[in-house]
Protein backbone atom coordinates (compact mmCIF):
# COMPACT_ATOMS: atom_id res chain seq x y z
CA UNK A 1 0.00 0.00 0.00
CA UNK A 2 2.93 2.34 0.67
CA UNK A 3 4.16 2.05 -2.92
CA UNK A 4 0.64 2.74 -4.19
CA UNK A 5 0.43 5.85 -1.98
CA UNK A 6 3.69 7.20 -3.45
CA UNK A 7 2.44 6.70 -7.02
CA UNK A 8 -0.88 8.27 -6.07
CA UNK A 9 0.67 11.41 -4.61
CA UNK A 10 2.85 11.79 -7.71
CA UNK A 11 -0.16 11.48 -10.05
CA UNK A 12 -2.30 13.85 -7.97
CA UNK A 13 0.38 16.55 -7.99
CA UNK A 14 0.75 16.14 -11.75
CA UNK A 15 -2.99 16.60 -12.34
CA UNK A 16 -3.14 19.60 -10.00
CA UNK A 17 -0.06 21.25 -11.53
CA UNK A 18 -1.21 20.91 -15.14
CA UNK A 19 -4.68 22.23 -14.32
CA UNK A 20 -6.59 19.05 -15.17
CA UNK A 21 -8.27 19.30 -11.75
CA UNK A 22 -8.33 21.86 -8.96
CA UNK A 23 -9.61 19.67 -6.12
CA UNK A 24 -9.26 16.08 -4.98
CA UNK A 25 -11.90 13.89 -3.32
CA UNK A 26 -9.93 11.60 -1.04
CA UNK A 27 -9.54 10.57 2.59
CA UNK A 28 -8.07 12.28 5.63
CA UNK A 29 -6.85 10.95 8.97
CA UNK A 30 -9.31 11.04 11.85
CA UNK A 31 -8.82 10.92 15.58
CA UNK A 32 -7.58 7.34 15.46
CA UNK A 33 -5.24 5.56 13.06
CA UNK A 34 -8.17 3.50 11.75
CA UNK A 35 -10.53 6.46 11.47
CA UNK A 36 -10.16 7.62 7.85
CA UNK A 37 -12.87 9.98 6.57
CA UNK A 38 -13.79 11.42 3.15
CA UNK A 39 -12.45 14.92 2.49
CA UNK A 40 -11.81 17.36 -0.35
CA UNK A 41 -8.24 18.61 -0.83
CA UNK A 42 -6.58 21.38 -2.78
CA UNK A 43 -2.94 22.00 -3.64
CA UNK A 44 -2.49 23.74 -0.30
CA UNK A 45 -3.39 20.76 1.88
CA UNK A 46 -2.82 17.77 -0.39
CA UNK A 47 -0.07 16.54 1.95
CA UNK A 48 -2.85 15.59 4.39
CA UNK A 49 -4.31 13.04 1.97
CA UNK A 50 -4.39 9.48 3.29
CA UNK A 51 -4.65 6.14 1.53
CA UNK A 52 -4.38 2.94 3.52
CA UNK A 53 -6.40 -0.12 4.48
CA UNK A 54 -8.98 1.96 6.32
CA UNK A 55 -10.06 4.15 3.40
CA UNK A 56 -13.19 2.11 2.82
CA UNK A 57 -15.55 5.05 2.27
CA UNK A 58 -17.07 5.01 -1.22
CA UNK A 59 -16.15 8.38 -2.78
CA UNK A 60 -18.80 8.32 -5.51
CA UNK A 61 -21.63 9.50 -3.23
CA UNK A 62 -19.77 12.70 -2.31
CA UNK A 63 -19.42 13.68 -5.96
CA UNK A 64 -23.16 14.45 -6.08
CA UNK A 65 -22.49 17.68 -4.19
CA UNK A 66 -18.74 18.11 -4.84
CA UNK A 67 -18.79 17.86 -8.65
CA UNK A 68 -20.93 20.94 -9.23
CA UNK A 69 -18.42 23.57 -10.40
CA UNK A 70 -16.98 24.16 -13.87
CA UNK A 71 -13.54 23.00 -12.75
CA UNK A 72 -13.08 19.26 -12.58
CA UNK A 73 -12.62 17.42 -9.32
CA UNK A 74 -10.33 14.41 -9.09
CA UNK A 75 -12.17 11.35 -7.75
CA UNK A 76 -10.09 8.49 -6.38
CA UNK A 77 -12.12 5.38 -7.12
CA UNK A 78 -11.41 1.87 -5.96
CA UNK A 79 -12.71 -0.89 -8.28
CA UNK A 80 -15.93 -1.40 -6.28
CA UNK A 81 -16.52 2.37 -6.14
CA UNK A 82 -16.69 2.58 -9.92
CA UNK A 83 -19.96 0.62 -9.99
CA UNK A 84 -21.61 3.29 -7.82
CA UNK A 85 -20.02 6.03 -9.93
CA UNK A 86 -21.46 4.53 -13.12
CA UNK A 87 -24.89 4.20 -11.54
CA UNK A 88 -24.86 7.86 -10.48
CA UNK A 89 -23.82 8.93 -13.98
CA UNK A 90 -26.60 6.77 -15.44
CA UNK A 91 -29.14 8.44 -13.18
CA UNK A 92 -27.79 11.92 -14.07
CA UNK A 93 -26.81 12.55 -10.46
CA UNK A 94 -23.16 13.12 -11.36
CA UNK A 95 -21.92 14.95 -14.46
CA UNK A 96 -18.84 13.03 -15.66
CA UNK A 97 -17.55 16.11 -17.51
CA UNK A 98 -16.92 17.69 -14.13
CA UNK A 99 -15.07 14.71 -12.74
CA UNK A 100 -11.68 13.22 -13.50
CA UNK A 101 -12.04 9.64 -12.34
CA UNK A 102 -8.74 8.04 -11.36
CA UNK A 103 -8.93 4.31 -10.81
CA UNK A 104 -6.78 3.26 -7.87
CA UNK A 105 -5.93 -0.31 -6.86
CA UNK A 106 -7.19 -1.88 -3.65
CA UNK A 107 -6.04 -4.95 -1.74
CA UNK A 108 -9.02 -4.99 0.60
CA UNK A 109 -10.18 -2.65 3.35
CA UNK A 110 -9.94 -3.53 7.02
CA UNK A 111 -12.83 -3.66 9.50
CA UNK A 112 -11.50 -2.43 12.85
CA UNK A 113 -14.50 -3.98 14.62
CA UNK A 114 -13.25 -7.42 13.57
CA UNK A 115 -9.81 -6.60 14.98
CA UNK A 116 -11.37 -5.56 18.28
CA UNK A 117 -13.45 -8.74 18.28
CA UNK A 118 -10.15 -10.65 18.41
CA UNK A 119 -9.47 -8.98 21.75
CA UNK A 120 -7.04 -6.44 20.30
CA UNK A 121 -7.88 -3.05 21.82
CA UNK A 122 -6.13 0.21 22.62
CA UNK A 123 -4.90 0.38 19.02
CA UNK A 124 -2.35 3.10 18.29
CA UNK A 125 -1.02 2.03 14.90
CA UNK A 126 -1.50 -0.57 12.19
CA UNK A 127 0.91 -1.57 9.44
CA UNK A 128 0.45 -4.04 6.62
CA UNK A 129 3.07 -6.77 6.43
CA UNK A 130 2.29 -8.93 3.44
CA UNK A 131 -0.76 -11.02 4.32
CA UNK A 132 -0.63 -9.95 7.96
CA UNK A 133 -1.29 -6.81 9.96
CA UNK A 134 1.15 -5.59 12.59
CA UNK A 135 -0.83 -3.82 15.28
CA UNK A 136 0.65 -1.52 17.93
CA UNK A 137 -1.46 -1.07 21.05
CA UNK A 138 -1.07 0.59 24.44
CA UNK A 139 -0.74 -2.93 25.83
CA UNK A 140 1.96 -4.10 23.42
CA UNK A 141 2.27 -5.39 19.87
CA UNK A 142 -0.16 -7.80 18.25
CA UNK A 143 -0.82 -9.25 14.81
CA UNK A 144 -3.51 -10.96 12.78
CA UNK A 145 -4.15 -12.16 9.26
CA UNK A 146 -5.55 -9.42 7.06
CA UNK A 147 -7.98 -11.79 5.34
CA UNK A 148 -9.64 -12.46 8.70
CA UNK A 149 -10.49 -8.81 9.35
CA UNK A 150 -11.57 -7.49 5.96
CA UNK A 151 -14.78 -5.53 5.50
CA UNK A 152 -17.64 -7.84 4.55
CA UNK A 153 -17.81 -6.42 1.02
CA UNK A 154 -14.10 -7.13 0.55
CA UNK A 155 -14.65 -10.74 1.60
CA UNK A 156 -16.87 -11.04 -1.47
CA UNK A 157 -14.84 -8.65 -3.65
CA UNK A 158 -16.10 -7.98 -7.19
CA UNK A 159 -12.50 -8.03 -8.43
CA UNK A 160 -9.68 -5.66 -9.25
CA UNK A 161 -11.08 -4.43 -12.57
CA UNK A 162 -12.49 -0.91 -12.73
CA UNK A 163 -15.66 -0.43 -14.80
CA UNK A 164 -15.15 3.35 -15.11
CA UNK A 165 -12.30 5.82 -15.08
CA UNK A 166 -10.55 8.46 -17.15
CA UNK A 167 -7.20 6.95 -16.17
CA UNK A 168 -5.84 4.07 -14.12
CA UNK A 169 -3.09 4.66 -11.60
CA UNK A 170 -1.92 1.11 -12.35
CA UNK A 171 -3.25 -1.01 -15.22
CA UNK A 172 -5.83 -3.42 -13.81
CA UNK A 173 -3.93 -6.42 -15.09
CA UNK A 174 -0.89 -5.34 -13.07
CA UNK A 175 -2.75 -4.40 -9.90
CA UNK A 176 -2.88 -6.63 -6.80
CA UNK A 177 -6.14 -8.45 -6.19
CA UNK A 178 -8.24 -9.00 -3.10
CA UNK A 179 -9.01 -12.73 -3.00
CA UNK A 180 -12.71 -13.43 -2.48
CA UNK A 181 -12.99 -15.72 0.51
CA UNK A 182 -16.75 -15.94 1.07
CA UNK A 183 -19.95 -16.72 -0.81
CA UNK A 184 -21.77 -13.42 -1.37
CA UNK A 185 -25.23 -14.95 -1.08
CA UNK A 186 -24.53 -17.47 1.69
CA UNK A 187 -26.02 -15.34 4.47
CA UNK A 188 -29.08 -14.50 2.38
CA UNK A 189 -29.63 -18.21 1.72
CA UNK A 190 -29.34 -18.89 5.45
CA UNK A 191 -32.07 -16.33 6.15
CA UNK A 192 -34.26 -17.74 3.39
CA UNK A 193 -33.97 -21.18 4.98
CA UNK A 194 -35.46 -19.88 8.24
CA UNK A 195 -39.13 -20.11 9.05
CA UNK A 196 -41.13 -16.90 8.66
CA UNK A 197 -41.20 -16.49 12.43
CA UNK A 198 -37.43 -17.00 12.75
CA UNK A 199 -36.77 -14.53 9.96
CA UNK A 200 -39.15 -11.98 11.47
CA UNK A 201 -37.47 -12.33 14.87
CA UNK A 202 -34.02 -11.94 13.30
CA UNK A 203 -34.91 -8.64 11.67
CA UNK A 204 -36.85 -7.37 14.67
CA UNK A 205 -33.78 -7.99 16.82
CA UNK A 206 -31.48 -6.28 14.34
CA UNK A 207 -33.68 -3.30 13.45
CA UNK A 208 -34.55 -2.65 17.10
CA UNK A 209 -30.94 -1.47 17.48
CA UNK A 210 -31.51 1.41 15.04
CA UNK A 211 -31.05 4.89 16.54
CA UNK A 212 -32.17 6.69 13.35
CA UNK A 213 -28.84 8.46 12.91
CA UNK A 214 -29.34 8.22 9.11
CA UNK A 215 -25.69 7.25 8.57
CA UNK A 216 -26.76 4.45 6.22
CA UNK A 217 -28.85 6.79 4.10
CA UNK A 218 -26.24 9.55 4.08
CA UNK A 219 -23.45 7.21 2.93
CA UNK A 220 -25.51 5.24 0.40
CA UNK A 221 -24.69 6.20 -3.23
CA UNK A 222 -28.21 5.19 -4.27
CA UNK A 223 -29.83 7.65 -1.84
CA UNK A 224 -29.44 11.02 -3.55
CA UNK A 225 -32.82 12.73 -3.07
CA UNK A 226 -32.33 16.34 -2.05
CA UNK A 227 -35.12 15.91 0.50
CA UNK A 228 -35.83 12.43 1.79
CA UNK A 229 -39.40 11.45 2.60
CA UNK A 230 -38.17 10.78 6.13
CA UNK A 231 -37.13 14.44 6.43
CA UNK A 232 -40.43 15.79 5.11
CA UNK A 233 -42.48 17.09 8.04
CA UNK A 234 -45.67 16.77 5.98
CA UNK A 235 -45.13 13.06 5.38
CA UNK A 236 -45.79 12.04 8.96
CA UNK A 237 -42.53 10.05 8.84
CA UNK A 238 -40.09 12.74 9.87
CA UNK A 239 -39.46 11.59 13.44
CA UNK A 240 -35.76 11.37 14.24
CA UNK A 241 -36.36 8.50 16.65
CA UNK A 242 -38.40 5.35 16.34
CA UNK A 243 -41.60 5.81 18.32
CA UNK A 244 -42.91 2.33 17.59
CA UNK A 245 -41.73 -1.08 16.45
CA UNK A 246 -43.43 -0.36 13.14
CA UNK A 247 -41.24 2.70 12.53
CA UNK A 248 -38.11 0.66 13.24
CA UNK A 249 -39.05 -1.68 10.43
CA UNK A 250 -40.50 0.92 8.08
CA UNK A 251 -37.46 3.16 7.67
CA UNK A 252 -35.09 0.41 6.54
CA UNK A 253 -37.58 -1.62 4.54
CA UNK A 254 -38.78 1.42 2.59
CA UNK A 255 -35.17 2.46 1.97
CA UNK A 256 -34.33 -1.04 0.71
CA UNK A 257 -37.27 -0.91 -1.73
CA UNK A 258 -36.17 2.54 -2.93
CA UNK A 259 -32.72 1.29 -3.94
CA UNK A 260 -33.86 -2.09 -5.33
CA UNK A 261 -32.40 -2.67 -8.78
CA UNK A 262 -30.00 0.27 -8.29
CA UNK A 263 -27.97 -0.94 -5.32
CA UNK A 264 -24.45 -1.91 -6.41
CA UNK A 265 -23.87 -3.87 -3.18
CA UNK A 266 -21.11 -1.52 -2.04
CA UNK A 267 -21.86 -2.28 1.61
CA UNK A 268 -21.63 1.32 2.80
CA UNK A 269 -24.88 1.02 4.78
CA UNK A 270 -23.47 -1.71 7.00
CA UNK A 271 -19.98 -0.21 7.16
CA UNK A 272 -21.12 3.09 8.64
CA UNK A 273 -23.85 1.73 10.94
CA UNK A 274 -22.80 2.47 14.53
CA UNK A 275 -25.05 -0.35 15.73
CA UNK A 276 -23.51 -2.92 13.35
CA UNK A 277 -26.86 -3.82 11.78
CA UNK A 278 -26.27 -6.00 8.66
CA UNK A 279 -28.34 -3.69 6.48
CA UNK A 280 -26.65 -4.88 3.30
CA UNK A 281 -28.53 -8.17 3.65
CA UNK A 282 -31.84 -6.44 2.89
CA UNK A 283 -30.41 -5.08 -0.35
CA UNK A 284 -28.63 -8.32 -1.16
CA UNK A 285 -31.88 -10.26 -0.83
CA UNK A 286 -33.38 -8.04 -3.56
CA UNK A 287 -30.26 -8.55 -5.69
CA UNK A 288 -30.57 -12.32 -5.33
CA UNK A 289 -34.25 -12.25 -6.31
CA UNK A 290 -33.62 -9.96 -9.29
CA UNK A 291 -30.90 -12.31 -10.52
CA UNK A 292 -33.22 -15.31 -10.22
CA UNK A 293 -36.29 -13.66 -11.75
CA UNK A 294 -34.70 -11.58 -14.52
CA UNK A 295 -31.21 -12.99 -15.07
CA UNK A 296 -27.85 -11.95 -13.68
CA UNK A 297 -27.62 -8.19 -13.32
CA UNK A 298 -25.00 -5.93 -11.75
CA UNK A 299 -26.08 -2.35 -11.14
CA UNK A 300 -23.45 0.14 -12.27
CA UNK A 301 -21.62 -2.25 -14.57
CA UNK A 302 -22.03 0.44 -17.26
CA UNK A 303 -23.84 3.73 -17.80
CA UNK A 304 -26.33 2.64 -20.45
CA UNK A 305 -27.98 -0.69 -19.59
CA UNK A 306 -31.46 -0.31 -18.14
CA UNK A 307 -32.14 -2.10 -14.89
CA UNK A 308 -34.60 -5.00 -14.82
CA UNK A 309 -37.04 -3.01 -12.66
CA UNK A 310 -37.03 -0.03 -15.03
CA UNK A 311 -37.50 -1.93 -18.28
CA UNK A 312 -39.81 -4.61 -19.65
CA UNK A 313 -39.34 -7.65 -21.84
CA UNK A 314 -41.73 -10.44 -22.79
CA UNK A 315 -39.40 -12.83 -21.01
CA UNK A 316 -39.98 -11.17 -17.62
CA UNK A 317 -41.33 -13.54 -15.00
CA UNK A 318 -45.06 -13.43 -14.25
CA UNK A 319 -46.41 -12.53 -10.80
CA UNK A 320 -47.79 -16.05 -10.47
CA UNK A 321 -44.26 -17.45 -10.76
CA UNK A 322 -43.09 -15.16 -7.97
CA UNK A 323 -45.99 -16.25 -5.79
CA UNK A 324 -45.29 -19.93 -6.40
CA UNK A 325 -41.65 -19.43 -5.49
CA UNK A 326 -42.60 -17.72 -2.23
CA UNK A 327 -44.93 -20.53 -1.08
Amino acid sequence: MREIKELLVQKINELLDNGTVDRVAGWKAGEFCYDAAPAVFTKENIDELLYNGFCGANQSKFLVNAATTENRILALLKPCDTYSYNQLVKEHRVDPSRVYALGIPCTGMVDVNKIKALGITGITGIEEDGENLKIATIYGDASCKKCDVLLERCMVCKGKNHVAGDEMLIPDEEAPETPSCADRMAEVARLEAMTEEERFNFWREQLSKCIRCNACRNACPACTCRTCVFDNAKSGLAAKVNNTDFEENMFHIIRAFHVAGRCTDCGECSRVCPQNIPLHLLNRKFIKDINEFYGEFQAGADTTTKGPLTSFTKEDCEPSIVMERGE
